[in-house]
């Protein structure tokens, strides 16, 4: 598959459209899970990078009305050269989450992927502001996966979107480990 364009392209129009600073650090959580889980499968990194980074680039515009999530952004990333095949995947993300995508038709890895990576950084994030140090470094899988247990915390993550993790071939501690170590090698950058 061909993403239309690069890995920097892809960071100019993340900042044309993302200005929020939480905003943007989601994004980038995004990309960096994205790409640890395409060498775990061996997948395009670059690729996968690159849907991770863009995959809320209508947020900030729709933050107000969420129903349209997705919309405008299908129009954005056609608009910014994106490829076909790269905006459906992206745009399944949103499935099961607006009544303009009321269920989700995610079939392939990589959207599985990209629903279960972009999830899972809100329970990871939120672990992490928990703790005394609020730092990633004091974060451990067990700690990821009792909040994922409690519904109650950070109530609004979808963990049956992460449990999509299942349809990569990876059990959800294989997961959050992963995702966790991922997100620990950008943690200054985080502030985390």
């Amino acid at each position: 598959m061909n993403a239309g364009v690069t890995i920097d392209q892809a960071r100019e129009i993340l900042l044309k459209y993302i200005k929020e600073e939480n905003n943007v650090k989601h994004c980038r959580e995004s990309e960096v899970i994205m790409r640890a889980l395409a060498r775990h499968l061996n997948e395009d990194e670059e690729l996968w990078g690159i849907a991770g980074l863009l995959h809320d680039i209508d947020w900030e515009l729709v933050a107000d009305d969420e129903e349209q999530h997705g919309i405008k952004m299908q129009e954005i990333l056609k608009d910014e050269g994106v490829s076909d095949e790269l905006i459906q995947v992206i745009v399944s993300h949103v499935g099961g989450f607006t009544k303009h995508f009321p269920e989700s038709n995610r079939q392939t890895k990589f959207e599985h992927a990209l629903a279960a990576a972009e999830t899972i950084t809100g329970l990871i994030v939120a672990t992490a502001l928990v703790r005394p140090d609020k730092k990633l470094s004091s974060v451990e899988v067990k700690s990821v996966k009792k909040k994922f247990k409690d519904k109650s915390f950070s109530a609004r993550v979808n963990r049956d979107v992460i449990r999509e993790c299942e349809e990569l071939e990876m059990s959800l501690e294989e997961f959050i480990e992963l995702s966790l170590k991922a997100l620990k090698e950008i943690a200054d950058e985080l502030g985390l």
